[in-house]
């Protein structure tokens, strides 16, 4: 498809194709997004965006993403060696950042320009993980589900992205991985190129008002992976959170301060249909109640003493198309919970100052850290917003109820840290990583978080977290941990038990032979502790 700046302006897009599908985004008001579309012998995954000035669809932005070459590699990648040869040189020679896995993951191709860039010279053989950073080309080899329009950051560049699987008789047998535009600022070259005709005007300030949410960075910015933690429990809620991300149903997220509430509230956005579109969040106990109403719908000119000129969107308009995260809903004051109930309701806002009522599409996302049914008995929570935002609740659960996640989470905030302070750690001592599973962690991670870059800034010659680099609070008794609460002797004997029969596993690499006779147990006997302590996961 070869289009002409100077000889197609002012031609019908029916030309081109189906000109009703185009109009029905302009009358819908809505966007379409991963269309499969050919033409000319190529395949393209198209994207339909209204052009809204003054709130009226004027016309219609549309994206063509050449997947032509992919879609015929998936159909010669494992018949023609040569084949592959010749796209490698095409690559190559047009500066295409392109990546070929197998189906396990591995690296088979990967073009020379994408090599330059992570000054990686030979990454054929690894896996995927390893060369790239924050690539999700592995999730798409287990989900078998395309990926287009993803941002992703590689060595401080945030580019955007596309994952396609590679089938054959239905089953994955390999993904392609290319960066569309190699940095976000690309994305604005193309106002430049329509400013050749005045008849673009209108999209020309529509890529402007694109731009400008880009440099906003109103998107998600953690996945699931950024989610640490193997027990049961996190498993089961990110289980949860998952399967409900595909949905457009609002989300209650609860859990106490400090439990990875944002995370969550990223993580689902970011694996939902609305990926693409913004992702704003608002603090709703940060903000004083005269001023949240303002926040959350905007204003007009006018509206008050010092309104911004030409008035101001709220929240809820930034967030059209995506999601929103009302965190800390439980701060809410009664007034504006009110309004927040309508807008579930009717699906649009009025502006502060204003008397017109515009549509919006978002999905709401709410957090708290407080017990919103006791809010609702004291009427201090309205009961019908609280059933509105419950239709799906995920409670997380507190770090003292996940106590084997604490040495992977220890670790992954240590290199996090250390990372940012510019302080080279080696790691944990088992003596240190002892006191922090003994303690209960009433700020949970976010306490973790500080305990663990309070110890970084004490290292002195030490490359080595120590216990003498924690807090006393945590040091001065361990066993008060096993005492707290009157706990029968029974309990504390058992906890203990279980920590050293999961230890002697974990040393043993499994082998439950070895770690019987060390333990001096017969195979049956630590089988049968195994199963009532619920070890069978360190296999």
């Amino acid at each position: 498809m070869n289009l002409c700046v100077e000889k197609d302006i002012g031609k019908n897009i029916g030309y081109l194709m189906d000109k009703n599908d185009v109009l029905k985004v302009i009358k819908t008001c809505k966007s379409e997004k991963n269309v499969p579309f050919s033409l000319n012998d190529k395949d393209f995954i198209i994207d339909k965006i209204p052009l809204m000035i003054d709130g009226k669809a004027k016309g219609a932005l549309i994206f063509f993403h050449d997947i032509t070459v992919y879609n015929k590699m998936s159909r010669k990648l494992d018949e023609d060696e040569g084949y592959i040869n010749v796209l490698n040189t095409i690559m190559d020679t047009v500066n295409e950042w392109v990546v070929v896995t197998d189906e396990k993951g591995i690296i088979k191709m990967i073009s020379k320009g994408y090599k330059d860039f992570l000054n990686e010279p030979n990454p054929e053989g690894k896996h995927v993980t390893e060369v790239i950073e924050n690539t999700r080309l592995h999730i798409v080899l287990e989900t078998g589900e395309r990926e287009v329009g993803d941002i992703q950051e590689i060595k401080g560049n945030r580019m955007i992205v596309m994952r396609i699987p590679i089938k054959k008789d239905g089953k994955v047998i390999g993904a392609v991985g290319k960066g569309i535009f190699k940095d976000i600022s690309d994305f604005v070259s193309l106002s430049k190129k329509v400013k050749r005709s005045k008849k673009v005007k209108s999209l020309e300030k529509e890529l402007e008002y694109y731009k400008k949410e880009l440099d906003r960075e109103s998107i998600a910015k953690y996945s699931f992976d950024d989610i640490v933690g193997n027990s049961k429990s996190i498993k089961s809620v990110k289980d949860i959170a998952t399967k409900v991300a595909k949905t457009d149903s609002n989300v209650l997220i609860l859990g106490e301060s400090g439990t990875g509430k944002e995370l969550f509230a990223h993580a689902i956005h970011n694996v939902s249909n609305r990926r693409l579109g913004p992702f704003i969040k608002i603090n709703c106990a940060a903000i004083p109640g005269e001023l949240l109403e303002s926040e959350l719908f905007g204003y007009e000119e006018g509206a008050f003493t010092g309104a911004k000129r030409g008035g101001k969107k709220g929240k809820f308009e930034l967030a059209n198309g995506g999601t929103i995260l009302l965190d800390e809903i439980g701060d809410m004051p009664l007034n504006m919970q009110a309004k927040i109930l309508r807008v579930i309701q009717e699906k649009e806002v009025e502006r502060l100052g204003g008397n017109v009522s515009r549509k919006i599409d978002v999905r709401i996302i709410a957090s708290t850290n407080k017990k919103l049914e006791q809010l609702v008995n004291r009427g201090e929570f309205r009961e019908d917003l609280y059933y509105r935002l419950n239709v799906i609740t995920i409670k997380l659960p507190p770090l003292r109820e996940r106590k084997e996640d604490i040495e992977d989470l220890a670790n992954t905030l240590r290199i996090k840290v250390a990372k940012r302070l510019g302080i080279y750690v080696e790691g944990i001592s088992k003596e240190a990583l002892e006191y922090l599973r003994s303690y209960d962690w009433p700020g949970n991670i976010r306490e973790l978080e500080n305990v663990i870059e309070r110890a970084i800034n004490l290292l002195d010659v030490d490359l080595m977290i120590k216990p003498e680099h924690l807090p006393k609070r945590l040091t001065k008794n361990k066993t008060k941990s096993y005492l707290k609460n009157n706990r029968p002797l029974k309990n504390i004997v058992e906890d203990i038990e279980k920590e050293i029969i999961k230890d002697c596993l974990k040393k043993t690499n499994g082998n439950k032979n070895k770690a019987a006779k060390i333990l001096g147990l017969s195979r049956t006997g630590l089988y049968k502790k195994i199963n009532r302590y619920n070890l069978e996961d360190l296999d």
